[in-house]
């Protein structure tokens, strides 16, 4: 593979801006920024950085797989930039550029198991059909004091009053105005990077917030996803907070999701999921039939961690199901109101804390099989589907997740059994973690029996 060397224009960009260095970044499959730093002259040169293979795959805590997973002989792989992402970064004090990779293999293919790999896998299939998803994420998230003690549960940071927020402001601007500093920062740095935002708000839970992103293209859009969970995190700590991505941070609050709207358009920018005459197309249907057979199958890259299913409790809107309906916020596949040209899917099952990559992934490769195989959906479901007895639960932890994942093709059918293997044995090392933990719930009730 031939070394990627900025052109003129961004090589001066970086001097005029006089960045120091230029760091090389990618996703791991936990959605955690690795990669490498190159001083700024090397990079305009084109030096080639490599990688151990494995990096992509690393655990949330710091632990790999075995080795059968990546490779016997632990190879590297190359950090291949993207320049059109090649951005400042607004958290830096000395000045430094960042631009996204791929990670390619010895033989010139994308590594199989990396993130980004996994999603321009799908898009190349929509791509073959001369078709293209336009998608738009919702991020909530909490805005926290600061945690040095893992062990202690999260506070909300004081505001002006010297209080601390207990709830009730939602959709209110109280809490936004005394957090200006921090939110002026995110803006700039949202502009610094690329990131289209649009409607901000705050959100159910006390200092929980949304932040909705304009639609576009998915690739695009899951790059300045990942930026924009970066972002938040680097700014929180310059302004002494913890702004946490968890799925349930708070016991008996609502959960933080990421819900993400999906269409598909042709080569001449028509909406599919509408035909000629404005009505639901067959493509529509075998499109939502796809996500109804195949999610529930690949929750544990919608829902990655044991914390994530704490989220999906019966009527705080968190979806239990993958039933379907128009403007129903009752069911997982929610279709949004308006016209033929808009008309979308939200699919409602993803927490905060899933990776953008892979969770854009695997819903529009699930409704890319859907397609595939001519899927026909269920009825859109009337009403309020958590009062219904017929309603179909989805997994309710992370080890049946896995399990089921484990026990279907769905994952290796879209993304090759290299990268189904390695998520699970992932999987299974934070898991093993998990359960070694002893919990404050097992001291408190436990210890007292006789």
């Amino acid at each position: 593979m031939h070394p990627v060397v900025p052109n003129t224009e961004q090589s001066q960009w970086l001097r005029e801006r006089g960045c120091r260095d230029v760091e090389l970044c990618f996703a791991d499959v936990s959605g955690f920024a690795r990669g490498k730093t190159l001083p700024r002259e090397a990079f305009i040169g084109g030096q080639t950085l490599r990688i151990a293979r494995g990096v992509a795959i690393q655990s949330c805590v710091g632990e790999f797989p075995d080795y059968r997973f990546y490779g016997e002989n632990d190879p590297d792989a190359t950090l291949h930039p993207d320049l059109s992402t090649l951005r400042p970064v607004p958290w830096a004090g000395t000045p430094r550029a960042l631009v996204l990779c791929d990670c390619v293999d010895p033989d010139g293919e994308l590594t199989p198991f990396a993130p980004r790999s996994a999603l321009k896998r799908v898009l190349a299939g929509y791509a073959a059909r001369g078709l293209q998803p336009v998608v738009a994420p919702e991020l909530e998230f909490y805005i926290f004091a600061a945690n040095p003690d893992p062990a202690q549960p999260f506070q909300t940071p004081a505001l002006r009053s010297g209080r601390r927020e207990l709830g009730f402001d939602s959709f209110g601007f109280t809490t936004l105005n005394d957090l200006e500093a921090f939110f002026d920062d995110v803006y700039r740095g949202c502009e610094q990077l690329g990131i289209a935002t649009d409607t901000w708000v705050h959100e159910m839970g006390p200092s929980q917030f949304e932040i909705n992103l304009k639609h576009g293209d998915a690739l695009a859009l899951a790059d300045q996803t990942f930026l924009f969970k970066t972002l938040l995190k680097e700014t929180g700590h310059r302004h002494g907070l913890n702004v946490v991505c968890m799925a349930k941070p708070l016991a008996g609050q609502p959960g933080s999701s990421m819900h993400l709207h999906q269409s598909i358009v042709d080569h001449d920018g028509r909406n599919v999921f509408s035909d000629r005459h404005g009505n639901e197309s067959a493509l529509f249907h075998h499109f939502i039939a796809g996500l109804q057979q195949h999610l529930p199958k690949m929750m544990p890259l919608f829902c990655p961690s044991p914390n994530s299913y704490r989220r999906f409790v019966k009527g705080l809107a968190a979806p239990v199901n993958v039933s379907w309906g128009l403007d129903n916020r009752s069911v997982g596949l929610r279709i949004p109101q308006g016209g033929p040209e808009a008309r979308r899917v939200e699919n409602r099952l993803p927490g905060c804390d899933a990776n953008p990559y892979l969770a854009l992934a695997a819903s529009l490769g699930a409704g890319l099989l859907g397609i595939e195989d001519g899927l026909q959906p269920s009825a859109p479901a009337q009403g309020n589907v958590f009062k219904q007895d017929d309603c179909e639960l989805l997994p309710h932890t992370l080890d049946v997740a896995l399990a089921a994942m484990q026990g279907a093709d769905s994952v290796s059918r879209l993304f090759g059994e290299a990268f189904s293997l390695a998520y699970a044995a992932v999987k299974e090392v934070e898991l093993q973690h998990f359960h070694g933990e002893i919990t404050p719930w097992e001291r408190r009730y436990l210890s007292v029996l006789a």
